[in-house]
């Protein structure tokens, strides 16, 4: 079964094709470098930017993989992200694979982004069920039962900050420019974690929910009280000035991040009390954080259960998580019609799928 995907939640318009022995073909175009102008993504621009990109990504798609002169005749799903994310952004794809559906008379499955980013980790990987997914994204901190591919409990999610907002917040105060998270990053590696720096926020507590808000305050306080710790500006890419950066902002960020980290494994350690999984898979932009994936690997090899992260490239928004998502639906004989409608987040994404013969 050959799935187009499309992916438009928020600043990355993306379209793939995936069928049942891997990825087929995969395009991608980012606006960070836009939106780095202002700070941080601007919906209205993101929404446009989907719009002008769209329709040249699925001609440059086609021609990459290679299905002849009628592709349509071999595409035999179209899934796409309804949400949650950008309003506008996510009105821009399903608008497009609705119009591909009624166009070519092929099924439309909408997909629920998150889904979409812990199904990634199954693409390289066999997985056991049940497995505790852990999702950690700019916009998103979700602990999850996946009982199946398709079936997926939420656990406990973030109440206010995520993870990588608070990790991508820091990083702006500090100096460093949009997308900051990477880059905080790697001044972490030049640093000496502190452990005693940053505190495990909203933790004293029994529930599986997370709080990075007091955590944001803290690196705030904390930077307030070192002005002369702030990344040096300068004209050439920041990437470049990693090495002008103090010793004190580099132990910093290793400690601001093992804090994070440290965070979300004192969590994931508590739902391994609510049922015992089969694997632990982490996924979403901030999978890719070094100290992130380090912690966690500490907790696989403790709880001796399988370790499953992305590659890299599957660990920020992509349209190959969503048409892998798209291929896991269709399997299980789901589809939506043309009501489908988009999700923004803060809101839930109701089951409303039809069982296909």
């Amino acid at each position: 079964m050959l799935v187009l995907g499309i992916e438009s939640s928020c600043d990355e318009t993306a379209l793939a094709l995936v069928d049942d022995s891997g990825v087929r073909a995969s395009v991608i175009s980012s606006q960070a470098d836009i939106h780095a102008l202002f700070g941080g993504v601007v919906p209205e621009l993101a929404s446009r930017e989907h719009a002008r990109l769209i329709g040249p990504l699925l001609d440059s798609l086609l021609a990459q993989a290679g299905l002849g002169p009628d592709p349509w005749t071999k595409i035999d799903r179209i899934a796409v992200t309804r949400g949650p994310g950008l309003m506008g952004s996510l009105l821009v794809g399903v608008a497009f694979a609705k119009s591909l559906a009624l166009a070519h008379d092929i099924p439309l499955i909408g997909v629920n982004h998150l889904h979409g980013h812990l199904l990634a980790a199954g693409l390289e990987n066999d997985i056991a069920w049940p497995a505790l997914g852990v999702l950690i994204s700019g916009g998103h901190t979700h602990l999850y039962r996946m009982a199946s591919p398709t079936q997926m409990e939420v656990l406990g999610k973030t109440i206010d900050d995520a993870a990588g907002e608070a990790c991508d917040k820091f990083a702006k105060m500090a100096g460093l420019p949009y997308p900051g998270g990477a880059l905080l990053d790697a001044l972490g590696k030049r640093g000496k974690a502190d452990a005693r720096l940053f505190p495990r926020p909203y933790t004293q507590n029994d529930n599986l929910d997370f709080s990075f808000s007091g955590l944001k305050t803290a690196g705030s306080l904390w930077l307030s009280q070192h002005p002369e710790a702030r990344f040096p500006a300068g004209e050439t890419p920041a990437r470049e000035r990693l090495g002008l950066a103090s010793q004190e902002l580099c132990d910093a960020a290793a400690s601001y991040l093992l804090a994070v980290a440290e965070t979300l494994t004192i969590k994931a350690r508590r739902a391994m009390q609510v049922f015992k999984p089969r694997c632990l898979i982490v996924a979403g932009g901030v999978a890719a954080n070094s100290v992130v994936h380090q912690e966690f690997s500490r907790l696989a090899e403790e709880r001796r259960i399988p370790l499953l992260i992305p590659k890299l490239s599957l660990c920020g928004d992509n349209a190959v998580m969503i048409a892998r998502a798209g291929w896991h639906m269709a399997q299980a004989g789901r589809a939506h019609d043309l009501s489908l409608s988009a999700i923004p987040r803060g809101q839930t994404i109701p089951e409303d799928w039809r069982e296909m013969a």
